[in-house]
């Protein structure tokens, strides 16, 4: 019987403007905050919980752009660093054009906005790549470090082929470093529509995950990054491989608790659970995987043909979430919960799960 989800109460953020639907749910969590960041047309969104994801605030709008990248997991992050809320998108002032320009920026750049009184009120943005419009493909990752360090992630398009790039700060993320070349593969590019994922291990360090493109195959790799060090080794994630001539638009999920580091992502039509270094684990069929690592174990949600599917540590099989939702988030909350979020007839769904 799957008990997690009865004593669940769940929530939801209706459409913030007229005809716009709300899409891309983000969550981060802290003691005594739980963030939501969305997107909704060109608008960033902000929500604040402070019941562990059961109720939450009224949303506050961060900026309008012009352009901004949402959709197939592009859209607004968010972390917590101490007393610092920190929201991350890419912006542009034009439309790409050209028949695979999906809506995104011809000029996108990765841009951040910071709180400090619990998401009230938002800083100006700051631009975190280096080389203008070498993120306008949308796709990045953003979190924080114990430390007072954030760092962020993206597909660069600065030069020929897709490259793995990223920046740090060491204050909260009032300021940012030069960009850091995280990984170029040696046949040009890597996959260049799948979003990558970045979690602190601590103590300035942090790893990245991200889709690949080596001899004709698409699998999921994991690099060690030391802020004060270049990124020298990458390895591949997963026993199998999968060879597509195709991007599946299709990241994953990365989560770390003490030194425990797991992994979340699809291969072909298939679902995994892994362990870097261990043989990966089927959960079942679908795609847009997210993934939360709990004091009982790593929750793993995606979208099957029958809806929103979770695999808790608890049960055998996964249950269904949503019948008709789409691209869920998951979040730990300091009370050892895991706070799932995601699209749903224009709102913003969201459950604890218990």
């Amino acid at each position: 019987m799957n008990l997690f989800f009865l004593a669940a109460l769940s929530t939801s953020i209706l459409p913030v403007q007229p005809s716009q639907p709300n899409r891309q749910p983000q969550l981060a969590a802290a003691p005594g905050l739980t963030a939501l960041a969305f997107g909704s047309g060109n608008s960033i969104w902000f929500a604040a919980s402070r019941d562990n994801g059961h109720n939450f605030s009224s949303p506050i709008q961060i900026t309008q752009g012009a352009v901004l990248a949402l959709g197939r997991h592009r859209g607004p992050r968010v972390t917590i660093s101490g007393d610092a809320i920190l929201v991350s998108a890419v912006l542009g002032k034009s439309l790409a054009a050209g028949p695979h320009a999906h809506g995104l920026p011809s000029d996108g750049d990765l841009v951040t906005w910071r709180s400090t009184d619990g998401g009230m009120t938002w800083s100006q943005p700051t631009v975190v790549n280096d080389v203008p419009a070498a993120a306008r493909e949308g796709l990045h990752a953003i979190a924080a470090g114990p430390h007072g360090e954030i760092a962020a992630t993206w597909l660069d398009l600065r030069a020929t082929g897709t490259k793995l790039y990223g920046a740090y700060s060491r204050d909260n993320g009032a300021s940012w470093s030069k960009n850091v070349l995280l990984y170029e593969s040696p046949e040009g590019t890597i996959c260049q529509c799948c979003d990558p994922s970045i979690v602190s291990t601590g103590n300035g360090k942090f790893q990245v995950m991200f889709r690949n493109v080596l001899g004709g195959a698409r699998n999921m790799y994991l690099a060690d990054w030391d802020l004060s060090m270049p990124v020298t080794k990458v390895q591949k994630l997963g026993v199998g491989s999968w060879n597509l001539n195709a991007c599946p638009m299709d990241g994953g999920g990365l989560a770390r608790r003490g030194k425990s580091l797991v992994t979340a992502w699809r291969r072909d039509e298939t679902v995994y659970l892994d362990d870097p270094g261990q043989p990966e684990v089927a959960l079942g069929e679908g795609k847009d995987v997210a993934l939360a690592l709990s004091p009982k174990g790593p929750y793993v949600a995606w979208v099957s043909k029958s809806g929103i599917e979770v695999h808790a540590p608890s049960e055998k099989t996964p249950v269904c979430l949503s019948p008709t939702g789409s691209f869920p988030a998951l979040a730990n909350l300091p009370n050892g919960s895991v706070l799932a979020a995601w699209e749903e007839d224009g709102q913003i769904h969201l459950k604890v799960l218990e």
